[in-house]
């Protein structure tokens, strides 16, 4: 598990904003469901990942706020 800052990757970030939020208007569209609140205890050992990362790691912008 990290700790500490996150560095920011330019080319994810933008490919994140064209191409996820591409994908994310598809999968709304075709999946029931997709995208609210609490769906991602249908993957239980990744939602526990994701939410000891995000307390443990802050990103450069974190700063800023």
């Amino acid at each position: 598990m990290k700790f500490g800052m996150r560095r920011p990757s330019w080319r994810k970030s933008l490919s994140a904003r064209i191409k996820g939020r591409a994908t994310r208007a598809v999968k709304k569209a075709l999946i029931p469901g997709y995208g609210q609140k609490g769906v991602g205890w249908l993957h239980p050992k990744r939602q526990l990942y994701n939410k000891a990362y995000k307390r443990t790691t802050f990103s450069l912008f974190d700063l800023f706020k």
